[in-house]
């Protein structure tokens, strides 16, 4: 069996094991066994990789496995990863793993809860294996359809509408992105729909790339909160439990600007050099809109997800620039804001689990009650406005600065433009941790609260050191991700 296949093997066996066992320490030590395991496979698979790159290895992709599923429309079970899917592997497998901690206490329903979010993580980690586009695709669905169950019925708030509008926009871009997944197949000959033969074959008349790509792309912005997609990410993120929200917003939203890169620009790099300005400009506006838009808000869960549409906004930005140091700070910014959002909505659910509010004008002092969640809440505060030495200030200052390697006008001011939601972000995050962490205390029920217990200190400890891990030894990482994205990044080169 293939390597890569553990990662799609050992969620199919933690179903198994949550369905079959009886008991909640039953259920706790399925998943602790299970996230555990795939954590080490996924810092494994690093070294591994790291290993094979300093032997040598050219090939584009590692660790190859294909297995013909149907092949009448040559579908393939075709896996393999490089740098940019290595980084995201450990990513999941680092939030999987401090979300198991984050729902430690979750009632009712423990055991349906957890076999859902299992799920979810199992098409999480076959996405970033997959290099076929049906598997792919195959994944991409299977990731997205336990959300609905997830957040209405463990949900809070507005659960239900919430649930239903994140499905319903989820979907609709699904069929854009079904059609053009359809389409890149059937442009480039309907031979194959492994990614890097398409890419190999570089057959796709320009005439159907120019339909194809903006679908494509279209289909996976919806994920990464493009605007003016973005509206179903506030509402899912407030409404969603604890470690669903880190889990969401920490890996779901990554898989649109993967899928972006990986497939869109990739196998589409005409009509990407031809039609970028226009997605160049939606990006823009979700980076300073959703910046502008967190300043504004009184709840927790929606300042922090407004952030999130700015921060992937980021993302895709940063792929549009099609230069290899814009690219790998797009992949080094997924990193970064799937780490300091998941500590940041871990934090918010330990929080609101003790004061039974998210109300920023009900909360304040709390460094006094509770001041290691405070000063953790500090800390993701300030990854989040880019301080030196933390994840956030290595992936913005890598996109500014591939951004304004573009010499052009229309690229420079648009980056010009996005470089004030560095501003707009201290603002509220400065405001923010002021209001609700120090001043005085008013309300006389929470003087009682309690700081975190040994669970939830345990999850936010293991997400600080990889924001502060990321932020001051990033050159790994970097060159890493640098190598592989020159390869997509050659073919985007007019």
């Amino acid at each position: 069996m293939n390597f890569l296949s553990l990662f799609v093997l050992i969620p199919l066996l933690m179903l198994g094991g949550l369905y079959l066992a009886k008991g909640i320490k039953a259920i706790r030590g399925v998943m602790v066994a299970g996230s555990t395991a795939l954590l080490i496979l996924s810092i494994v698979l690093t070294f591994l990789y790291l290993g094979e790159r300093q032997a040598g290895a050219t090939a584009e992709m590692l660790f190859r496995a294909d297995t013909v599923w149907y092949a009448p429309l040559h579908i393939s079970y075709s896996v393999g990863v490089d740098g940019i899917s290595v980084a995201m592997l450990l990513l999941s497998a680092v939030i999987v793993f401090t979300g198991t901690f984050a729902s430690w206490k979750l009632q009712p329903l423990t055991k349906e809860y957890f076999l859902w979010f299992t799920l979810l993580s199992m098409g999480v980690f076959g996405f970033f294996i997959s290099i076929d586009l049906f598997t792919m695709f195959m994944f991409y669905e299977i990731a997205l359809i336990p959300m609905y169950l997830l957040i209405g019925v463990w949900g809070s708030g507005r659960k239900e509408y919430a649930a239903m509008k994140l499905t319903l926009m989820l979907m609709g871009g699904s069929a854009f992105l079904l059609i053009g997944i359809l389409g890149i197949f059937f442009g480039a000959g309907g031979t194959t729909m492994n990614i890097l033969e398409i890419a190999r074959l570089h057959n796709i008349p320009f005439a159907q790339q120019c339909i194809w790509f903006p679908l494509t792309f279209l289909g996976f912005g919806v994920l990464g909160a493009l605007f003016p997609f973005h509206t179903w990410s506030p509402d899912g993120h407030a409404s969603a439990p604890t470690a669903v929200s880190m889990l969401h917003a920490g890996v779901l939203m990554k898989l649109g600007g993967y899928g972006c890169f990986r497939i869109a620009m990739y196998l589409m790099p005409e009509a990407a050099n031809e039609l970028d300005w226009i997605f160049l400009i939606l990006t823009g506006i979700s980076v300073v809109y959703g910046a502008f838009s967190a300043c504004v808000q009184t709840d927790l869960k929606y300042i922090n997800a407004y952030s999130s549409v700015s921060h992937c906004g980021l993302v895709l930005f940063a792929i549009l620039m099609m230069n290899q140091t814009a690219a790998t700070g797009a992949v080094l910014q997924m990193l970064s804001h799937g780490l300091m959002t998941a500590l940041f909505f871990a934090l918010i659910g330990m929080i609101y689990g003790r004061t039974h509010t998210r109300d920023v004008r009900e909360l304040s002092g709390l460094m006094k009650v509770m001041p290691f969640l405070s000063v953790c809440y500090v800390i993701a505060g300030l990854a989040n406005l880019g301080l030196p030495g933390l994840s956030g200030f290595v992936a913005e200052m890598t996109i500014f600065v591939g951004s304004f390697q573009n010499f052009d006008v229309f690229h420079r001011t648009l980056t010009i433009i996005a470089c004030s939601s560095i501003v707009i972000t201290a603002v509220y995050i400065l405001r923010l941790v002021g209001k609700i962490l120090y001043g005085t205390c008013t309300n006389k029920h929470h003087l009682t609260l309690t700081d975190a217990t040994w669970d939830e200190r345990f999850a936010v400890i293991c997400l600080i050191i990889c924001v502060a891990g990321l932020g001051m030894a990033p050159f790994w990482v970097s060159h890493m991700i640098g190598e592989s994205v020159l390869p997509v990044v050659s073919h985007l080169i007019p």
